[in-house]
């Protein structure tokens, strides 16, 4: 049996106990404290670009230490009855690593937590481009501590339900001697899976760590053969990927290391075949009529 590729940079994580740690617990763990990122060694262009905090500084701070009665529910609490997240110390990772599953099994909640744990922002971006519309993260990623093989210098995470407020971020920042717009590709006048694509061909090329969550949301089939390129390009020369999808282009990349996510099984290590995604797929391709027979009701007008 042949051997997995060595990921470049992130090998596993630990989930440590609900009960938050203080940052004595967390440096220890975390070898030194780095977040994995290093804003210091991001390339010129771009550190020089860039402002470390999202425009209105913390919003929650005024709030911190309060509590009262009337207080809605802990926005989190979901976050500890997903299987996955009892089952995340399991995780290893590839050279490309995809997230399969269901839609509330937890890809994105995970997805979300390692890129911020590595230092990302958290409606996207990376380690120096930060912004922030509307704070739905969850606290997860206090509770990760990422192995690393090598700290990435480089990398981004993609997300497709935050990315317009990125681009307007990046859109407004139009200084011409020292804002972002000028630096980065049009994200505003050409069509949705045209920005992503443009975004893409622009800064995922180099070695470095690069976070999807659902990339193909935003692109057709060609779109994301085209991105398929760009991410084959940049595994060549040393990269790392770690893709949440429901796209069997992403998810049948050959040697990914692809994690099954359910609702009730939590997390397992699997293959595009056996991918109930997978099945699906092929009997719709295989005979639509039938297909749609079985799970659409007969069709348009069937009773």
């Amino acid at each position: 049996m042949t051997a997995r590729p060595t990921p470049t940079f992130l090998e596993g994580l630990r989930l440590l106990p609900p009960e938050a740690p203080d940052d004595g617990d967390v440096a220890a763990e975390s070898d030194g404290g780095d977040d994995g990122l290093d804003p210091n060694d991001f390339p010129a262009w771009y550190r020089d670009k860039v402002a470390d905090e999202p425009d209105g500084g913390d919003a929650t701070a005024d709030a911190a230490g309060t509590e009262d009665e009337s207080s809605p529910a802990d926005p989190n609490a979901y976050v500890d009855e997903l299987a996955a997240v009892a089952d995340l110390e399991q995780l290893r990772f590839g050279p490309v690593t995809v997230f399969a599953g269901d839609n509330g099994s937890g890809k994105s909640t995970v997805l979300e937590a390692i890129a911020t744990a590595a230092g990302f922002n958290a409606e996207g971006g990376s380690r120096n481009l930060r912004f922030s519309t509307f704070d739905t993260h969850s606290t997860l990623h206090d509770r990760l501590v990422l192995r690393w093989n090598e700290r990435p210098k480089w990398g981004w995470f993609l997300r497709a339900e935050t990315f317009y407020g990125m681009a307007s971020h990046i859109t407004a920042d139009d200084d011409p001697f020292g804002g972002l717009a000028h630096i980065f590709p049009d994200l505003h006048h050409q069509s949705h899976g045209e920005t992503f694509l443009a975004l893409a061909e622009s800064r995922f090329t180099g070695r470095g760590l690069y976070l999807f969550d659902e990339p193909e949301a935003a692109l057709s089939i060609q779109g994301q053969m085209r991105l398929l390129d760009i991410v084959q390009a940049s595994l060549r020369r040393g990269s790392q990927f770690v893709i949440a999808s429901h796209s069997p282009v992403f998810q049948s990349i050959p040697e990914a290391m692809v994690w099954s996510f359910d609702a009730s099984e939590g997390l397992a290590p699997t293959t595009f075949d056996d991918l109930a995604s997978t099945v699906l797929w092929r009997r719709l391709l295989a005979d639509p009529a039938s297909f749609h027979d079985r799970f659409g009701g007969g069709g348009v007008g069937g009773g």
